[in-house]
């Protein structure tokens, strides 16, 4: 057991001083008043943080890899592992790997994988996040448009019983029931890479979509006629969405825009690939070679597949760039994301019973430590 001491703490609520953050085991015990310490805690360890803020850790729900990985390559522990090393040296302590468009062998190995790993979570893994097949060709982006399809009956049962956070479908193209058993095995369900009208969205909105999968891309756009899948998220007063904000994949008005619009509602990802974190100039995508430049993933074609935008650079981008709120900003990175997947009951706050997953953070929002599951990793 041990004590964090002189430095700001952001709750995840509101900003608080002159307290100590007790840490016993992987778990936060309580948050104290600095002048009680002592007299409640009077063997504890201390560990000054030198007036620097403390933070709940980074969530990101949409990484198709990095560290020079790409979950689409190779889902195994060894992966997680290497993704997850690479993540909490830039404040991420838990994300869902992505496996994006691929055939149905792969899906199901990737299912038999994730029930294999007892604790997901000592991997920084809180589950899977299936983006296509299930998707749009005339919104396909970077994914294969020979293997874009309708899920069969047998593989939404697989996924529905399996250790999967999220799935991305085309609401246009997916059955109503397919949603419905998806959602009723505990998965959450994502518009994304759709060519959905409003009225195609809301059509299928009730049978249990709840996210949208990088905001404005590979979504049908908002226009005054068609207010499209862009319109339906920014009208919806439920569905919550991810955004990248790297400053390539939407402009920061637009990110700003949406701010205003959609408020806890929205949140940050970073929809990263193998690049990311590491100097690598191209790689193969799911049988596409891209290229790094410019701190852009493009295929071949031109195509954004993907990012190399870590969580920190994210939220300083929101501050910086959108004009958010370090509050807000640290929120979309922690608390709204773990509220869009159900797990802000022990994620995305500093309070009692949680996970002790925290960032140190100075006053130029550059890391000065991580502490992983109440470990400190710097």
């Amino acid at each position: 057991m041990y004590a964090l001491i002189k430095g700001r703490i952001f709750t995840g609520e509101k900003t608080i001083f002159n307290r100590a953050v007790i840490i016993d085991g992987k778990k936060i015990k309580e948050i104290v008043k600095l002048e009680d310490l002592d007299n409640l805690y009077p063997d504890i360890e201390k560990k000054d943080i030198d007036g620097n803020l403390i933070a709940p850790a980074f969530i990101d729900l949409q990484l198709n890899g990095c560290g020079g990985v790409l979950v689409n390559d190779d889902v195994s522990v060894k992966t997680f592992k290497i993704m997850n090393e690479t993540n909490i040296k830039y404040g991420c302590t838990l994300y869902t790997p992505t496996l994006i468009t691929c055939e149905d062998e792969k899906i199901e190995n990737a299912i038999r994988v994730m029930e294999e790993i007892e604790d997901l979570e000592s991997l920084g893994v809180l589950g899977l996040h299936i983006e296509g097949p299930y998707i749009s060709v005339d919104k396909k982006g970077t994914h294969r448009e020979d293997l874009i399809r309708v899920l069969s009956d047998e593989i939404i049962k697989k996924i529905s019983k399996s250790k999967t956070t999220i799935l991305t479908l085309a609401p246009e193209n997916a059955k109503a029931e397919h949603i419905k058993t998806l959602k009723e095995g505990g998965i959450n369900i994502s518009l994304g890479h759709t060519n959905a009208t409003y009225e195609e969205v809301m059509e299928k909105k009730p049978y249990g979509i709840t996210l949208g999968t990088h905001l404005y891309n590979a979504m049908s756009p908002f226009t005054h006629r068609e207010p499209g899948v862009v319109g339906a998220v920014l009208d919806s007063k439920d569905i919550k969405a991810g955004i990248i904000v790297d400053g390539f994949h939407c402009h920061y008005a637009s990110v700003r825009i949406a701010k205003e619009l959609m408020g806890e509602r929205l949140y940050l990802v970073t929809d990263a690939a193998s690049p990311a974190g590491t100097d690598m100039t191209e790689f193969m995508f799911e049988g596409k070679r891209c290229f790094h430049k410019d701190g852009q993933l493009r295929n071949e074609d031109g195509v954004l597949a993907g990012s190399v935008l870590t969580m920190d650079q994210g939220v300083r981008n929101l501050v910086e760039h959108v004009g958010v709120s370090l509050e807000e900003a640290l929120r979309m990175a922690s608390l709204y994301p773990a509220k869009a997947v159900n797990v802000d009951n022990r994620y995305g706050r500093i309070a009692a019973g949680y996970t002790a997953d925290l960032v140190i953070l100075d006053e130029k929002i550059e890391l000065k430590d991580v502490i992983v599951k109440g470990k400190s990793r710097r």
